[in-house]
């Protein structure tokens, strides 16, 4: 007799779906849901770098009386160009600074009322009177930077309500920078000086040029040497060489020294380069050749990958109306195969960019003032200026390290989305 408690086989089958059905809903939800948490992180992880960055793209001017006191620059009377570049111009600040607070007085007082002014502010008036001589013995209001303090004052990164002898500014600081607000000769401009000039131990002069200009040698350098080299040897192991140990080998250390962590390219970099051959240290050539040795592998892999998705039949095509293998592969399979070529080459400068130990190890974390201009001059990187800044005590490297690191952000993004536009643009599908 049959049982009628017996589930019939359609029943179970219905519900084994409704099972199945149900486990690929969550694990959906699942998956949904790792993206979302995803997301949230990277939003924070942006939105900190940018709440912590967006102020330093402003800097703090102050308005100044300046007397040009032909006894301070030209105390003997002449004007060739090493009197003027030579002259006291941060005694010519910190008379505009007496003049414009007559009431103050004692040393420790009068040195806290020159802080106000950046040291660079003496440079300022240096360039002036280098363009335009005419100026001394004459009196004129020139906006000068703001020293770093009251920088990050203005901005509100330092408090005004905690005890004074937590502060770095003292109150009479602050009551001065409130009645120059007061009379209208402090106020905020877009920080030139962040992207024209190099690197400073004041905070308010600092700027990524130096590093940028470093990046940009060192890139120029890597994409040379890479780009054919890992060409070149992406067409001769996918299209020309046999199959055989050799080239199993070689394919094989190919995929291997891919995942080698960067800092191990630095301490090659350093022993060869350096060590060995001698070239100098800190340079852009020696970075643009470690980084080369460090994409090689990205690039040839990308590349075999795009080589590989040429039909074949195309190929065989071309070897039928006579072609050799050469005129093959040049005239055919490169070019459609060129886009994935340029999107490898492309992801591996992005990684070369971003990387900051094997540029450490060769000596490329010096401070270094002046702007590069060539492969062999002493130079720094945007990512090592990042570190450099990181490891600064002063409140105001935050913000620029924060600011770099956005600028940096924005390069990589640029060049990932000119890789993602590149395959768009030249891919084939067949």
């Amino acid at each position: 007799m049959n049982n009628n408690s017996t589930p019939s086989v359609e029943d179970r089958v219905r519900a084994s779906l409704k099972k199945r059905y149900a486990r690929e809903k969550r694990f959906r939800y699942y998956g949904i849901g790792a993206i979302l948490i995803s997301m949230l992180f990277l939003c924070v992880l942006f939105g900190d770098i940018i709440s912590k960055g967006y102020t330093a793209f402003q800097q703090t001017y102050v308005k100044l009386d300046i007397y040009f006191d032909p006894a301070l620059i030209t105390p003997e009377g002449q004007m060739d160009q090493n009197t003027l570049i030579n002259g006291n111009y941060s005694g010519i600040i910190k008379q505009s600074l007496r003049d414009a607070f007559p009431n103050v007085s004692g040393r420790q007082d009068k040195r806290k009322l020159y802080s106000i002014a950046s040291n660079g502010a003496s440079h300022t008036l240096r360039k002036m009177i280098l363009a335009h001589p005419e100026l001394i013995g004459k009196k004129q209001s020139v906006w000068v930077l703001a020293d770093d303090e009251i920088d990050m004052l203005i901005k509100g990164h330092i408090s005004r309500d905690i005890p004074e002898e937590d502060r770095r500014l003292k109150d009479n600081q602050i009551q001065w920078v409130d009645q120059l607000m007061a009379n209208g000769r402090i106020e905020k401009r877009f920080n030139t000086t962040f992207f024209t000039s190099g690197d400073s131990r004041d905070p308010e002069m600092a700027g990524i040029l130096g590093a940028a200009a470093g990046s940009f040698y060192t890139l120029l350098v890597t994409l040379a040497l890479s780009f054919p080299i890992g060409i070149a040897a992406a067409i001769y192991l996918e299209e020309f060489a046999p199959q055989n140990r050799f080239t199993d080998f070689i394919e094989v250390n190919i995929n291997n020294l891919a995942a080698v962590p960067s800092i191990v390219f630095g301490l090659l970099g350093l022993a060869i380069f350096i060590n060995f051959l001698g070239l100098p240290r800190s340079a852009p050539l020696v970075g643009g050749l470690v980084l080369t040795l460090m994409t090689l592998p990205t690039i040839i892999i990308a590349s075999r990958a795009a080589l590989k998705s040429v039909p074949y039949s195309i190929r065989e095509a071309a070897l039928g109306v006579g072609a050799s293998k050469m005129q093959v592969v040049t005239h055919h399979v490169l070019p459609l195969a060129m886009p994935g070529m340029l999107t490898g080459t492309i992801i591996g400068m992005a990684q070369a960019l971003g990387e900051t130990a094997p540029l450490l190890v060769i000596g490329m974390v010096a401070f270094v003032v002046d702007i590069p201009g060539g492969i062999t001059d002493p130079s720094t990187a945007l990512p090592v200026q990042v570190f450099l800044w990181a490891d600064s005590p002063e409140r105001a490297f935050v913000e620029r390290t924060s600011a770099a690191i956005m600028v940096l952000l924005g390069f990589l993004a640029l060049m990932n989305i000119t890789g993602v536009l590149l395959r768009k643009r030249f891919e084939r599908r067949w």
